[in-house]
């Protein structure tokens, strides 16, 4: 995806209840982010950064949205047992992660497979991607997020 596209078209399950699509995000800003798994190390560190902030997003009419390939039911014990409070969207089938351009080939121990890269985005009201962060790096990542989108907010 590049600055200015449009979010690609979904309706995907969510443990908001029900499911959660691009036209649900209209009207208010929005940050998608892309991990690859429930439960592991980085990714939890990551939820647990982006439902720190939890409240900031939300005073700032900015809708947080985790996405992995893990199930529903996955989802709904990760938030359970580390207490998050961002909402997270199991995207099965792939397509949504095929169309952020975020399912790549990737390596370890010297083996080739495919997997998500972990990646956010952050969207305006009108659903335009304004900023990227491709290959995330955790320390500061949802501060660095909240920052760039206040710095949005101000124009």
């Amino acid at each position: 995806m590049k600055i200015g596209d449009p979010m690609p078209s979904f309706d995907l399950p969510s443990t908001s209840g029900g499911n959660c699509s691009d036209s649900d995000l209209s009207g208010q800003w929005s940050v998608i982010y892309f991990y690859p798994k429930d439960n592991t190390p980085g990714c939890t560190k990551e939820a647990l950064q982006f439902s720190e902030y939890a409240e900031e997003f939300k005073k700032l009419n900015a809708r947080v949205i985790g996405v992995s390939k893990d199930s529903l039911k996955k989802h709904e014990n990760f938030r359970a047992k580390h207490e998050l409070t961002v909402e997270l969207i199991s995207d099965e089938n792939g397509e949504l992660c095929e169309a952020f351009g975020v399912w790549v080939e990737k390596q370890m121990y010297g083996k080739t497979y495919m997997g998500i890269q972990r990646s956010t985005f952050l969207f305006n009201p009108d659903g335009k991607l304004l900023f990227s962060w491709p290959k995330v790096k955790l320390a500061t990542h949802a501060e660095d997020v909240l920052t760039e989108l206040k710095q949005s907010i101000v124009g």
